[in-house]
């Protein structure tokens, strides 16, 4: 598949990586040499130096018979421009990043479809989703949901007091035999861990887990985590961010919201319609308490800078505040969360990029997500016809060591695989798999 994309930064660079993995053939546009060179220095991909929007450019990097063609640059204007033009010159799909919201609605989305764009995503409206996700349940650091919410992939972090500590999988299996479950990720320290049969569970070890969604609350429960009813909500940082969360929560919980700038606060105020507007500097933590931090049951740090939003969310963690959620603009602190006490570092671009990754492997694949802070994918495959999976045992398909299959959907049965168990036709199978091991797994089930 030849990919084209437009824009180095973040969004593209984490694209590049992912898409790179399975042999595609990509070309990085940029005009900025060092995001580039650092491109060059880290992916196997073609970098070209320059402009967009320039029809030489795109002339140059083959757009007119490549299969899709991303516009993820910092610039809304140049995205918008140079997928159109992608798109008249031949490209087959084109993407394009933007920011305003209201470009998001059907109406507006249909009209970009004329126009010869076929996708547009905005990082802030799929942070706001995320975000919402996460309120619903917050004794959990990361919710997913595949075929259509019927199942949940979870991560919590094992307490002190988790009657996990020290068990192996198959001891915690017998421990919770009355409920569906398969922990398919863990992460220790820095290192992504492929939990076996054997994989004992250590203090502070982050496991995400995949469930029936409608026995997740028991789940939960049986791990020892409590359920948290949120009433109280705090944002940090009155950014078009912080507009739309404090927007979309306002509905449901009783929100607060601190910003610095006078000007904007009255924007703010104008804006919304239930939530208190506070004038203040969200660094100054005795401000923070004096409107009320120990009382609330959620934090939600989101000002343009990523060492406040961290420092904020740790002072509420300390403050007693259940819930804590930090927006984070360096991709690096993504790895780091579970570590320093914070439940949820999110990255709007690595939301973006995931999301878009999903679109861009569509037809091949059900559904796919990316896991925070973990180099991996967690897949959603079907076996479409008859061949050597509906043939042969699990434990003869000589399935990847770095991927595991975490649940096979069978018609309304949620399945755990053993090493006998034999797919058949129209079955679904949720698989985690490291970068590695997708393609192989890809061909096992195309």
């Amino acid at each position: 598949m030849k990919i084209v994309i437009a824009g180095a930064g973040d969004i593209g660079f984490h694209l590049s990586r992912l898409l790179s993995n399975e042999l595609n053939d990509i070309v990085l546009i940029d005009y900025d040499e060092d995001a580039l060179e650092h491109a060059k220095d880290h992916l196997d991909v073609l970098t070209m130096s320059g402009d967009a929007t320039s029809l030489e450019t795109l002339e140059d990097a083959g757009v007119s018979d490549c299969d899709i063609f991303l516009a993820v640059t910092t610039s809304e204007s140049s995205n918008l421009i140079s997928a159109i033009m992608a798109k008249k010159m031949g490209a087959s799909r084109t993407i394009s990043r933007l920011t305003k919201l209201e470009y998001m609605k059907p109406d507006k989305q249909e009209m970009f479809r004329e126009l010869g764009i076929d996708k547009i995503i905005s990082p802030t409206q799929l942070a706001v989703q995320e975000i919402n996700r996460l309120l619903d349940h917050c004794e959990v650091t990361d919710h997913f949901e595949f075929e259509d919410g019927k199942l949940s992939l979870v991560g919590i972090t094992i307490d002190d007091d988790s009657p996990l500590i020290n068990r192996s999988i198959a001891q915690a299996a017998k421990y919770i035999d009355s409920l569906v479950f398969r922990p398919i990720a863990m992460l220790r320290g820095q290192s992504t861990i492929l939990p076996r049969a054997d994989t004992i569970f250590r203090r502070k070890d982050h496991v995400y887990f995949i469930t029936p969604n409608n026995e997740l609350d028991d789940l939960m429960q049986a791990l020892g985590k409590e359920p948290v009813q949120v009433k109280n909500v705090m944002i940090v940082g009155g950014s078009a961010m912080g507009l739309y969360t404090a927007r979309a929560l306002e509905k449901m919980y009783n929100v607060k919201l601190i910003e610095k700038d006078k000007k904007r606060c009255k924007v703010l105020s104008e804006k919304l319609d239930k939530t208190l507007v506070i004038k203040g500097d969200a660094s100054n933590v005795e401000l923070l308490k004096e409107e009320g931090l120990e009382s609330m049951d959620a934090f939600i740090a989101l000002t343009g800078n990523s060492e406040t939003n961290i420092i904020t969310s740790l002072f509420a963690e300390e403050g007693g505040v259940d819930k804590t959620i930090a927006l984070v603009d360096n991709t690096d602190y993504t790895h780091i969360s579970m570590n320093i006490g914070i439940d949820t570092l999110i990255n709007k671009k690595l939301i973006a990029a995931n999301n878009i990754f999903r679109f861009v492997r569509k037809g091949k694949i059900e559904a796919i997500t990316g896991i925070h802070g973990v180099n991996a994918e967690v897949i959603e495959f079907v076996v479409h016809k008859s061949n050597k999976l509906t043939r042969k045992p699990l434990k003869e398909l000589r399935f990847p060591s770095n991927s595991i299959i975490g649940m096979v959907i069978r018609g309304e049965e949620n399945i755990i695989p053993t090493g006998e168990f034999i797919f058949e036709v129209g079955d679904k199978a949720i698989i985690f798999a490291l970068p590695k091991a997708i393609n192989k797994i890809e061909a096992l089930f195309r």
